[in-house]
């Protein structure tokens, strides 16, 4: 325990040493530094889009790297039913959307996260082509989880969560997740892989597989849970 206790020290005062001389790890391994989306995500990244929720001007750091087009949102009122700050109407990215959709900042860097390293190399892989549309349900909604009358409030509340059901390629082609997530074919196989993407880009990633209520849509979303189904 001594050698190890040594070891440490030594470790720890040449870091200090570089540090003071300068030295500073590359902005992808600095904890610190702000989400460089353009980049691929790696074990940081969870913690850096963490950070996004409680400050702006990071937030900015990391939509300037997006490649999104979005607007910022005026807060609502502390006494608003589901009150919402540090929110940006997110307009589309690489793919249009079929409608804007509201998104708290880590749900907005998160999908940018997700359609540049999952769904766009996921589309090209399996078809050649990029995906042009993305069809969604919505983002925010002022309910409980399940639409309850008791009960928690779910993060699309706080339009920390979007439900997305299906893709439009480039040559037309639709893929929508309730016609196509059952069986073996091409179409199953991408949504697949698309949810695997989507689950390192979110913390919670719930499909058709999770229950009936998932059936035709991937629900995603940054709340403090974890999940993968």
């Amino acid at each position: 325990m001594r050698v190890l206790g040594i070891v440490l020290f030594c470790l720890a005062l040449i870091a200090g040493q570089a540090w003071y001389l300068g030295w500073r790890p590359p902005a992808a391994l600095n904890p610190w530094a702000a989400l460089d989306v353009s980049q691929p995500p790696n074990w940081l990244t969870p913690y850096k889009l963490s950070r996004l929720r409680n400050d702006p001007d990071l937030c900015r750091q990391a939509l300037q790297t997006s490649g999104l087009r979005y607007r910022p949102q005026a807060d609502s009122p502390a006494t608003a039913n589901c009150p919402l700050s540090n929110v940006w109407r997110i307009d589309g990215g690489q793919a249009q959307l079929s409608s804007s959709f509201l998104a708290s900042c880590p749900l907005a860097v998160a999908y940018a996260v997700f359609e540049r390293h999952g769904l766009q190399p996921a589309a090209q892989r399996r078809f050649g082509q990029p995906v042009v549309q993305v069809d969604h349900l919505g983002s925010f909604a002022c309910r409980n989880v399940y639409h309850r009358k008791q009960g928690r409030l779910s993060q699309h509340a706080t339009a920390n969560a979007l439900d997305i059901s299906g893709f439009r390629l480039k040559d037309g082609q639709r893929i929508t997740l309730a016609r196509d997530w059952s069986g073996e074919g091409q179409k199953a196989q991408f949504l697949r892989e698309v949810q695997q993407a989507g689950c390192i880009a979110f913390s919670t990633v719930l499909g058709p597989d999770y229950n009936a209520a998932h059936a035709n849509h991937f629900h995603l979303d940054m709340g403090l849970w974890q999940a993968c189904r």
